[in-house]
């Protein structure tokens, strides 16, 4: 049986990994910023374009063996396609009664 120490390590691990996914708003961002189609994933991962549509919603998540290999398309996307800057957001306005 492991020692508490040893489940802490193997959830730190996990913790480190990070999500398995980005979420999905990021993942059509990526495949848009690619100039590719959810048919084009649809065909490169031997699935349905509805299916790839479900995970680009959230619907629905891959299961292997699909998910690595969405997951390293997804990742190569990210590294070529990184998430414009955050705009600030203007400070808000205060209004003075006259």
């Amino acid at each position: 049986m492991p020692t508490e120490e040893e489940l802490i390590a193997r959830a730190e691990e996990l913790l480190a990994r990070g999500p398995l996914l980005p979420p999905p708003a990021e993942r059509k961002r990526l495949r848009e910023a690619a100039g590719l189609t959810q048919q084009d994933v649809a065909t490169a991962l031997h699935t349905k374009r509805e299916t790839v549509n479900g995970w680009e919603t959230g619907r629905t998540t891959p299961r292997p063996p699909r998910l690595a290999a969405y997951q390293h398309l997804l990742n190569g996307w990210t590294e070529q396609y990184p998430p414009p800057p955050a705009t600030p957001t203007p400070p808000s306005r205060l209004h003075r009664r006259s």
